[in-house]
């Protein structure tokens, strides 16, 4: 779909919607296309995504460090 600037100003959420719905949606000045809308795609977060990569020997980072881990971190030694 082409439409000149104009119409793209006052019916700008439609043609989002249709941009997010698969529509080419162009912007022209006059008959010249200048402009295109296109949907930005959205990822889902997957939880547990390295799950299977992780080690059972991995630091568990919920625990509290050792009083020498903590004195290196903390720049004591």
């Amino acid at each position: 779909m082409q439409v000149t600037i104009h119409a793209a100003k006052t019916k700008l959420s439609q043609l989002i919607e249709a941009a997010q719905a698969g529509e080419e949606i162009v912007i022209a000045k006059g008959s010249k296309p200048v402009a295109r809308i296109v949907p930005i795609p959205q990822k889902r977060f997957v939880i547990g995504l390295l799950k299977e990569q992780l080690a059972a020997s991995d630091p568990d980072f919920f625990e509290p460090m050792s009083e020498d881990d903590l004195a290196l971190w903390e720049g004591r030694r």
